[in-house]
């Protein structure tokens, strides 16, 4: 594998897999809402950051748009990676009221400026 692939993936390191590592960033998390999404975030011991999604059918009815939403999430959370110092937060992203009918622009901005919010918000607890 190429090192150019290697950073296009999102590699199974890098999301959040059991209930128990939701349930952690569930328990304390540190927000960031607005129309689109809320995030939540939380600290871990690792050394990289991950990813938690949560696009519920009650929210997002049509799966054709909980899947546009999961694409867009796991390649700005990718494309945060690259461009950063490397912070060890679980975050998880659950789909705000105006999510479905957001552009992908407006969708990446939004997302752009919650992994920044927390960033913040992480770094100082």
């Amino acid at each position: 594998m190429s090192p150019a692939i290697s950073l296009a993936c999102f590699k199974k390191q890098a999301k959040l897999l059991k209930a128990a590592d939701y349930e952690h960033v569930f328990d304390k998390p540190v927000r960031s809402s607005d129309r689109y999404f809320t995030v939540l975030a939380r600290s871990n011991d690792l050394s990289q950051a991950r990813l938690g999604l949560a696009f519920t059918k009650k929210r997002v009815k049509l799966a054709v748009a909980r899947n546009r939403l999961k694409r867009i999430s796991r390649e700005s959370f990718r494309l945060l990676q690259l461009g950063q110092d490397k912070l060890s937060v679980d975050y998880i992203v659950l789909a705000g009221s105006q999510c479905a009918k957001a552009t992908n622009q407006q969708l990446f901005l939004s997302l752009e400026k919650h992994w920044h919010t927390l960033n913040k918000k992480c770094a100082k607890s």
